[in-house]
């Protein structure tokens, strides 16, 4: 039997034959658990580290066997169904064994689905996620539409399933939690780009990454989109060596297209409709040239979703943007502080950088996901003065740069290296936390690292 059909017996069989383990114990898999039991499952969270105070009293509340510190093998693997959080890779043992008794794996995101017949609209990539699913959803609920933002952001999908169901839901998909779907499907699929980032649990292959994105597609059908970046040449050669069911609706910045989106005369046009929409750059709340990208792939989605474009172009012209993704902190003795936490991979940074009009001190460095930098040099070249190492382990970035910026200095925590980069920073300059890496070496996530900047920023 296939997982597929495996999946199908177990989600659709009667109550009392069906046992559900949860592996991972934070936002999806206690969500899972709490939908799984509204739904009639025999329910057990298993986390082998220990669970938030918060998630515990949700388990609690509803009566939820759970436990912690460990992984009872015993009780995980008489399974019939297995919810892994995404942060789980596949390759631990447990997770193996899980695989080879056949019990299907799967991710929250293809159990929530299961319970659903709402409108979903599923934005991947590997930047740009977030605030496409922040701008979308934004442009959403300002037209009245019955809709809720969840998958990688906020409140989980299937948590806000058990809770108060909506007609309409757009999901942050990350390529972990797509690895986990099988009969997941997208009405509006965004690929907002694909860059190397989590290769690491790729095995140090592009390819595997670039097809775990590409799940997003698998199961849409001919009246289902697919909007992406034409301008992404991983996409593109993705997209001509494959195929979708689902019909292609491209943004570009580069070239001028006879259907989708594309810039011309300074301004967002876009053809996919009878009518054609037109919107400034300048009435943009949000800047850059990713963020023009944003902006036209979630117009695009509200238009498929018959939004009104003035309903659209107002919702433009006032959306505030992302936390901890170029986020103006505070501007001190003729200093800007700016917060790009969530930039934790090369073409994030890429993006921070470019957007840089004033000669920048650049706190970068974490835990390192196979990153190559010599994308970043001719920018650090031209607008970085000074470089602030926030990191245990900095030899690739002192490599890489060493013989472009000057002065390269290690720090070990958000309060020194906000006061390292005050000292080197002259009037008129920048201070960019834009780190490039994960944050697991010495924060909890990007938003405490993010935090922390933050809270050393307002300390000086």
């Amino acid at each position: 039997m296939s997982n597929r059909e495996n999946i199908q017996k177990t989600v659709f069989s009667s109550s009392e034959e069906r046992k559900l383990v949860v592996l991972g114990g934070g936002e999806s898999g206690v969500g899972t658990a709490v939908l799984a039991k509204q739904k009639g499952y025999q329910i057990f969270v298993s986390d082998k580290g220990e669970i938030a105070a918060k998630y515990k009293k949700v388990l609690l509340e509803n009566a939820i066997e759970f436990e912690e510190k460990k992984h009872t093998e015993s009780k995980v693997l008489v399974a019939d169904l297995v919810m892994k959080s995404p942060g789980i890779p596949d390759t631990v043992p447990l997770v193996l064994k899980l695989k080879q008794k056949q019990i299907p794996v799967i991710s929250e995101i293809e159990f929530g689905a299961k319970f659903t017949n709402a409108n979903l609209v599923g934005i991947t990539g590997s930047n740009g996620k977030t605030t496409t699913t922040l701008l979308t959803h934004h442009i959403l609920k300002n037209a009245g539409l019955n809709v809720a933002a969840a998958g990688n952001i906020g409140a989980s999908f299937a948590a806000q399933l058990a809770t108060e169901a909506c007609k309409n839901y757009v999901l942050e998909l990350s390529s972990f939690q797509l690895d986990g779907i099988e009969d997941f499907k997208a009405h509006i699929a965004i690929l907002t780009n694909i860059t190397p980032d989590h290769l690491d649990r790729y095995d140090y292959d592009f390819n595997k990454y670039i097809a775990s994105k590409f799940r997003i597609t698998k199961n849409q059908t001919a009246s289902d989109y697919l909007i992406y970046d034409a301008d992404n040449q991983a996409i593109n050669n993705w997209l001509e060596n494959n195929t979708t069911k689902a019909k292609l609706v491209p943004f570009s910045i580069e070239k001028k297209l006879k259907y989708g989106a594309f810039l011309e005369d300074n301004k967002i046009t876009i053809n996919i409709n009878k009518e054609i929409f037109y919107m400034p750059l300048s009435t943009l709340t949000v800047k850059g040239k990713h963020n023009v990208k944003n902006a036209m792939a979630a117009t695009m989605a509200a238009q498929l979703l018959k939004v009104r474009k003035e309903s659209i172009k107002e919702s433009l012209a006032n959306f505030e943007g992302v936390e901890h993704r170029l986020e103006n902190v505070a501007k001190i003795r003729e200093v800007s502080y700016i917060n790009d936490s969530k930039a934790t991979n090369v073409n994030a940074t890429f993006y921070a950088l470019e957007c840089m009009d004033k000669q920048t001190v650049w706190i970068v460095g974490g835990v390192d996901k196979g990153n190559d930098y010599n994308d970043l040099l001719p920018l650090v070249r031209e607008k970085v003065k000074a470089i602030v190492c926030l990191g245990l382990d900095n030899d690739k970035i002192k490599e890489t740069f060493g013989n472009v910026v000057d002065i390269i200095i290690e720090t070990a925590g958000a309060e020194e290296a906000v006061k390292v980069s005050h000292k080197i920073a002259e009037k008129g300059d920048a201070v960019l936390l834009s780190p490039a890496c994960a944050s697991f070496d010495l924060f909890e996530d990007y938003e405490d690292r993010g935090r922390q900047f933050k809270k050393a920023v307002k300390c000086l």
